[in-house]
């Protein structure tokens, strides 16, 4: 596998997603989601990053990770998924590569593309007609964002920074659903009435 070009580094955000090879499902159950957050806590922890954003989907998961210290968040990911794909191989009775390769990382460098990459983040399900709002999915950090939830996979100054209430950041997410082309009929009768 040629050398990542991008440069980890310390203070900078990193959006890093991957999908299952061929798009295929890589949580079967709720446990499996709950153990992939289990696993991605714990290599965060290791590393120092700190997660800002995420969502796990069928077949894939998006991070937006803060870099704090000369650790790589890219280390923190690559165990994550090797650590991962062995356990579901194994409790799956599976062979062979769970993720499409390598995961995809790349670096957030200005402040309006990292406030989008939130919502964007948040508002996945909902686009892809998994849920009908971003609060109905439970395997995102959205809940936390808008304080239903306390969670430890959020940094919460960072929200505070930028959305001092959250209602601030519903209005956002729901801007952007309310802007995009691609959503489900319920969701578009849904928003209307809001």
């Amino acid at each position: 596998m040629p050398a990542r070009k991008l440069t980890f580094e310390s203070g900078n955000y990193y959006h890093i997603y991957n999908r299952g090879a061929g798009k295929r499902s890589i949580f079967h159950r709720p446990e499996d989601y709950l153990n992939f957050l289990h696993r991605f806590k714990k290599n965060v922890a290791k590393t120092g990053a700190i997660a800002i954003a995420y969502c796990l989907m069928p077949n894939h998961f998006h991070f937006l990770l803060r870099q704090s210290g000369e650790i790589s968040v890219g280390l923190a990911v690559q165990w994550l998924c090797l650590g991962y794909a062995k356990h579901f191989n194994l409790k799956y009775d599976e062979q062979g590569a769970l993720f499409a390769g390598r995961f995809q990382a790349i670096l957030v460098s200005t402040d309006a593309y990292l406030l989008h990459l939130c919502r964007y983040i948040h508002a996945n399900p909902v686009i892809a007609d998994l849920a009908l709002t971003p609060e109905l999915w439970p395997y995102s950090n959205y809940l936390e964002w808008i304080g239903k939830r306390q969670g430890t996979l959020v940094d919460q100054e960072f929200v505070q920074q930028h959305f001092p209430t959250p209602e601030r950041y519903i209005s956002y997410v729901y801007a952007y659903l309310s802007n995009s082309r691609d959503l489900p009929e319920p969701l578009r009768d849904y928003l209307a009435t809001l």
